[in-house]
Order: C-alpha cells, then sequence, then structure tokens
C-alpha cells in the first residue's frame, strides 16, 4: 500500500514544501524513516507508535517505508510527526478521504496531543504559495496561521480529533483571521516626562519619521537612556505587510505571544552590552534570528555602546548597509531581513565627563581616544543622526510645565512617514532611510541656497560619499515633518548639525 500527505518544512526562515511518501509492505513491524531526515525527525517514530495507541488508534503491524521528499533536503524539527502520522493512518485505512489539496504540520506529543511549533507562519504563507487549500496544525498555532489569505486553517488540538474529522464524523472548526487592529492603548514611558532636552527630543522624532539610526551622547545622568526608551510611543503605525514580516521573524525566534499571534506593535529591543554576535545577528547550527532581525520594523537600542565587544559592534555594519543578514553554516545559509532603526546611547569617556560644560573629566587623552575609538568610524558613518545630549539646568527640572506629550509628537512623526509611503508607492522603500543612490537626487530636491549650503559643508567638512548621501536623506525627513516637498537650507543645515559630533570626538 502506498499514500503521500503534503506537508512544509522550515531552515530559517526559508519555508519548502515537503511531501510524506509512505509504503506498508509484509515484514517486521517498523517503520524507516528517508530523506536526510536528522535525530529529532528520526525520533518522531517513537511519539507517533505512543500517540496512536494512548489515542486508541489501531495502526496496521507492518512494515513502513516512509520518505520525506525532496530527499536531498535536510529535514529538521518536530512538525514533520502529524504528516507522517496522517500518511500512516491512510495507508492503514483508518482515515478515508482526499488529501491532495492539504498540508499537516505540528509535532505530536505521546498522549495524542498536537504541540505548538515554530515558523507557523512562515510554512502557511508557503504551503499557500504552493497551491494548498486546507492546511491542519496545532490549535495553538492557527489564529497566527490564518491570517494568510486562500488558505483554509484548521486548529488540532489531538489526532483522534483529526482523525475523526477527516472521516466526516466530526468537523473541526476553520480558523477565523486574526483583526489587524493597532493597541493604542498598550503602555509605554511618555515624552512629557522629559525635562529640558528639547534639540535631542527633535533629533528622536526626526530619527523617528524617516527611520534613522541615531547616537545619543553625553554625560551620566543627562536622560539619554530615559529618551531613548520613550521612542516606541512617537513611532508611527504598522503597516500589515510590516506586521506579517515582523511575526513570521518572532514565530522563527519562538517569542511570540500566544495570546496576540500577531505582532501589530514596533518591536523594541534593549540589548545588554554582554551580548554576543550570535546573540545580536543570530546563529547557531540551525540558525536562528537575532536581536537586530527580531527588531526588524523597529528599534534596536544599545545603551553603553562603546561597553559592547568591538568585534560584536563590527558585525552591525552590513546588516545596518543592507537591511539583511545572511547567516551561513555548514547546513546550510539563511537571510534574515533587519531593517531597524539602531538608537545607540553612550558617555563620551570613562569617568563620562569629557567635553561636558561645568564638569571636569579625570581620564587621561589616551583613555579618552581608547574608549571612544571601540567605535570604528565605519560603523560611526552609518549612524545618520548624532546628538549631544547635555545636563539638563535646575530651572528646567525644577519647573512645573509638563513638556510636549508623546501623543502630540507621534502625529507628526505619523504625517511624516504617511508622505514617505505615499512618495514610494509601488517600490520596495517604506522610508528615508531606504532611498537607493538610483533615486536619490530625483527623491531629494533641493533649492538653490540648500545646495550652496551643503557644497560648503562638505567642503569643508570632508564628508564621505555615505555621509552625504546620509544627510540628504535626513534633510528629506525634516522637510517632510516640515510638509515641503522641496529641501529648504534650514532642512539641510539641520541635517549636517546631525553630522558633527565625530569631528568633535572622533578627530
Amino acid at each position: 500500500m502506498f499514500a503521500q500527505v503534503n506537508s512544509v518544512g522550515l531552515f530559517g526562515l526559508n519555508a519548502f514544501p515537503v511531501t510524506a511518501e509512505i509504503s506498508s509492505s509484509a515484514g517486521i513491524p517498523a517503520i524507516n524513516i528517508s530523506g536526510l531526515a536528522d535525530m529529532s525527525v528520526q525520533e518522531s517514530k517513537l511519539r507517533i507508535k505512543a500517540a496512536a495507541e494512548n489515542s486508541g488508534i489501531k495502526i496496521a503491524k507492518c512494515m513502513y517505508t516512509v520518505n520525506l521528499a525532496p530527499a536531498d533536503v535536510r529535514k529538521t524539527g518536530s512538525f514533520y510527526d502529524l504528516p507522517i502520522l496522517v500518511a500512516m493512518l491512510t495507508v492503514s485505512g483508518v482515515i478515508d478521504a482526499d488529501l491532495k489539496d492539504s498540508a499537516f504540520i505540528g509535532e505530536v506529543s505521546l498522549n495524542g496531543d498536537v504541540c505548538f511549533v515554530q515558523g507557523a507562519l512562515s510554512m502557511a504563507i508557503k504551503a499557500a504559495e504552493c497551491g494548498i487549500k486546507r492546511l491542519y496544525l496545532p490549535y495553538e498555532n492557527a489564529a497566527e496561521a490564518a491570517v494568510v489569505k486562500g488558505l483554509r486553517v484548521y486548529g488540532v488540538k489531538n489526532i483522534a480529533s483529526l482523525a475523526a474529522h477527516l472521516n466526516g464524523l466530526s468537523p473541526i472548526p476553520a480558523a477565523q483571521p486574526v483583526d489587524f487592529n493597532i493597541n493604542d492603548s498598550f503602555s509605554v514611558p511618555d515624552f512629557a516626562d522629559v525635562k529640558g532636552q528639547d534639540a535631542v527630543k527633535g533629533a528622536v522624532e526626526t530619527a523617528a519619521a524617516g527611520f534613522h539610526n541615531i547616537l545619543l551622547i553625553g554625560p551620566p545622568g543627562t536622560g539619554k537612556s530615559m529618551i531613548a526608551k520613550r521612542i516606541p510611543s512617537i513611532l508611527p503605525r504598522m503597516t500589515f505587510e510590516e506586521s506579517i514580516e515582523t511575526t513570521q521573524i518572532h514565530s522563527v525566534a519562538g517569542i511570540l505571544n500566544k495570546e496576540r499571534p500577531l505582532v501589530t506593535e514596533r518591536p523594541f529591543r534593549d540589548v545588554s552590552h554582554t551580548a554576543s554576535s550570535v546573540g545580536l545577528i543570530g546563529g547557531g547550527s540551525v540558525p536562528k534570528p537575532g536581536e537586530i532581525s527580531i527588531a526588524h520594523n523597529g528599534v534596536l537600542f544599545l545603551d553603553e555602546f562603546p561597553e559592547f565587544d568591538r568585534r560584536v559592534l563590527e558585525t552591525l555594519r552590513q546588516p545596518l548597509e543592507n537591511g539583511e543578514i545572511t547567516i551561513s553554516r555548514a547546513s546550510g545559509s539563511v537571510s534574515y531581513p533587519c531593517n531597524i532603526m539602531l538608537a545607540a546611547a553612550m558617555n563620551p569617556c570613562p569617568c563620562g565627563n569629557y567635553g561636558a560644560e561645568g564638569k571636569t573629566c579625570t581620564c587621561s587623552q589616551k583613555q579618552v581616544t581608547g574608549y571612544l575609538g571601540k567605535i570604528s568610524r565605519p560603523v560611526l558613518d552609518r549612524i545618520d543622526i548624532q546628538v549631544e545630549v547635555p545636563s539638563v539646568k535646575y530651572e528646567e527640572l525644577s519647573g512645573r510645565e509638563k513638556s510636549e506629550s508623546s501623543k502630540v509628537i507621534a502625529e507628526r512623526v505619523q504625517r511624516a512617514r504617511d508622505i514617505q509611503l505615499e512618495r514610494f508607492k509601488g517600490t520596495k522603500i517604506r522610508t528615508n532611510s531606504q532611498i537607493t543612490p538610483d533615486i536619490l537626487h530625483e527623491v531629494c530636491v533641493l533649492d538653490e541656497q540648500a545646495g550652496a549650503y551643503l557644497k560648503n559643508a562638505f567642503e569643508k567638512s570632508g564628508l564621505s560619499a555615505r555621509a552625504y548621501d546620509r544627510v540628504l536623506k535626513v534633510a528629506r525627513t525634516c522637510a517632510d515633518l516640515d510638509g515641503s516637498e522641496i529641501i529648504h537650507k534650514k532642512h539641510i543645515a539641520r541635517a549636517v548639525q546631525y553630522r558633527t559630533l565625530d569631528r568633535k570626538y572622533w578627530q
């Protein structure tokens, strides 16, 4: 007897179609699995046998040969349990149903329950692309996968209920798609709590509007971390496409909230300076996404920037430039998107007082140079906005007047982001920080005074080609915040001002 059942495999974020082929024959009862199956897949035969027995399902005692096709692609993970089991039930005559347009994904426990798996959304998307109409997967994954259009998703609690459903005895209701609604009530700190620092808040607003990388530098206690941790309160709303992309990564990483299976709030990842390169950019024998990918479409916050291992920071260079990180291992290569807004905060020296007004630095010049030297010029060059955070005056701290709220700032940021979405409609570009060189001058139109100012700044400051491009992109965002299609001198001046700290501290 022969049967085959559709499934989907996953390696990193890359899903691929898999067919569980099974043949039964006379002989000593056994289950043999082929098709480049790793140990986690080979162990499925033990789980399947126990699950069937404990669910009261009788499988014919014979020799089963299982092949997971294509046989030249390595299979890892426990989500092949369900398709192999369904294939066995079909060839044994326990299930009598047409499964040509159905696919099965899930781990089976010893008592017959179907358990939660990681990466369900990526596999559901691939199943729909392959023409699958019905997808059966763990009940806890159903809401996550149901967002895929053109796919009827069934959440399976145990194999007994699945067998009854496939035989038409007790139908399982199809899962309903999760409503894509933005949660405006989630609690985050408000910018109204930040006293003074108007120039810094303006820089953060510009960064949030155009998704530009930003570096906050200043003495301890000036509010660098406080300001950075309020960035989520002013970020623009996620689009549905961004939500799907981010949910896929969180699902593969195993951090998806089962109660809210669709990510609708932009991620904010506050990473400790003890993080390794694997923790930051991802890795492992089967490469998992790191913090930079988990923060996709959101913010990656690196506090105490120079305290990170320099080699770890250097790994940021390529993903910050390309918005994608590729991890290569012996088992294969995986690419994860990482379109992020990097927010970094640091002191200017070990004691923190170097260059601070009214304070005395106790560090030697060698210590200061060594401390700042932990941030290489190539990494610094990829940070669009560099802003100094000075000490707050007593009058500002003691004043009872509330600062501008995050809600007011967020409205301006959203208007600027809406302008960008309309400008780049029909392209892969979403924000000004992603503007490609081929359309840079077409999008960033300067008036005569702005052009003359930029020329003068470029010649006097010795800006690099990369810095020149980034100044134009930041100026484009400044103009969008003002509702201006043309970039004027004041927009260029502000963008150039955001590139001056590297010459003050990193001479």
